[in-house]
């Protein structure tokens, strides 16, 4: 069998597992012969907990309580027919427990093991029993041991937390392209296709009385509909260009400096636009807002209001873009529907600290789209729009 075929935590367990047997066998070996000053002795079947405790190390992650009970028996098994190499499974069973969060059997195979080691505790330094200084070193050493288990316990979990959580902000952040990206499509589509649709309506009716104007609404649809394919080129573009290295989806888009483009396309109502204040340029972010807000405004217009004109208001301030947009239409019904319009714009304008009210005009007679966006002048390095109008 291919080795590679094989799942990576069961390659690693196996390896872990011959590893620690392997060592645990030389180990044994050496201690049967001269130890020190001090002949040893295996003793009979000595490698039956090596091989038991070592075999046990392949279910660690599953059931690690009870390979922890499994090791800490071969341990003391091991001991008492002097193969001592075998602490080294009870070790790795021992912080695998740790690990899992089994503190409980983890902190009770520390007890077991040293009053074990050291029966009877009240014959510790008794002749021919454990001496106060093995006691204590004992002692000492399944202190550390712990001490470790939890240190290493502790890191696993922050670790643990940190993917958890460059996982949940990947995912936010991949959710929050996809929303961006659907916006755009969703104001490319909606835009573009009801000044597709206003023109073809003219179009069929004056084909027969005005031929002229007839074909000046098919070249607006022609017009239209290119600059519509250009657009979703770009977005698609962007989708198809991801590699998966999170980098983030960000499709290139219009901005004011192209306001004027919108406006004449803009079929079956007449656009004003009014500039207060000096025009300067905004944040890309804010400039990509503003247009879409505007033309998702003006798209309700057309689709909804039925009014005849409508007029856009930009206020620059010092630190701020005032966006207005307001028609002569029937405001109660201008943008309403099942639609994402104006959820959308309102969505634009939080993502920037902005704000955006919709609704019928003061007094009536109209809708109106009020946005703010925050648009203080850029600092060095941050990326600006050009050309804003």
């Amino acid at each position: 069998m291919d080795i590679r075929a094989l799942p990576r935590r069961w390659v690693i367990d196996g390896s872990i597992a011959a590893v620690v047997t392997g060592v645990e066998l030389s180990a044994a070996f050496g201690s049967g012969g001269w130890h020190g000053h001090q002949h040893v002795q295996l003793g009979s079947f000595w490698y039956l907990p090596v091989l038991f405790g070592g075999l046990s190390l392949l279910a660690r992650r599953r059931y690690p309580a009870a390979v922890l009970a499994v090791t800490l028996v071969t341990a003391l098994w091991g001991a008492k027919l002097n193969a001592w190499g075998v602490w080294l499974a009870l070790v790795v069973a021992f912080f695998t427990a740790v690990v899992a969060g089994r503190r409980l059997a983890a902190i009770a195979s520390v007890v077991i093991g040293f009053l074990v080691s050291v029966w009877p505790p009240w014959l510790i330094g008794s002749t021919g029993h454990t001496s106060l200084a093995g006691a204590l070193g004992l002692l000492v050493w399944l202190t550390v041991l712990l001490s470790a288990g939890e240190l290493f316990r502790f890191r696993s979990q922050r670790q643990a937390e940190v993917a958890s959580r460059r996982a949940a902000e990947a995912r936010r952040a991949a959710s929050e392209q996809r929303m961006a990206i659907a916006r755009d499509l969703h104001d490319v589509v909606a835009h573009n296709i009801s000044v597709i649709n206003v023109q073809a309506n003219t179009a069929l009716h004056l084909m027969d009385r005005q031929p002229e104007r007839a074909r000046e609404a098919l070249t607006a649809i022609h017009d239209v509909s290119k600059q519509a394919l250009a657009e979703l080129r770009s977005v698609l573009g962007i989708l198809r260009a991801d590699d998966g290295s999170g980098a983030p989806l960000t499709p290139p888009g219009p901005g004011l400096g192209r306001l004027d483009e919108l406006v004449t396309g803009t079929a079956g109502i007449a656009v004003r636009v009014i500039t207060d204040g000096e025009s300067r340029p905004v944040p890309a972010g804010v400039d990509l807002a503003a247009y879409r807000i505007v033309q998702e405004a003006l798209t309700n217009t057309v689709r909804h209001s039925g009014g005849r004109s409508a007029t856009v208001r930009l206020r620059y301030d010092d630190d701020a873009l005032t966006i207005t947009v307001e028609d002569d239409g029937r405001g109660a019904t201008a943008g309403s529907g099942p639609g994402n319009g104006v959820a959308g714009m309102a969505e634009r304008a939080r993502e920037l600290g902005g704000t955006l009210e919709a609704g019928p005009r003061p007094g009536g007679g109209g809708f109106r789209v009020l946005a703010w966006l925050p648009a203080a002048a850029p600092a060095d390095g941050v990326a600006v729009a050009e050309g804003a109008s």
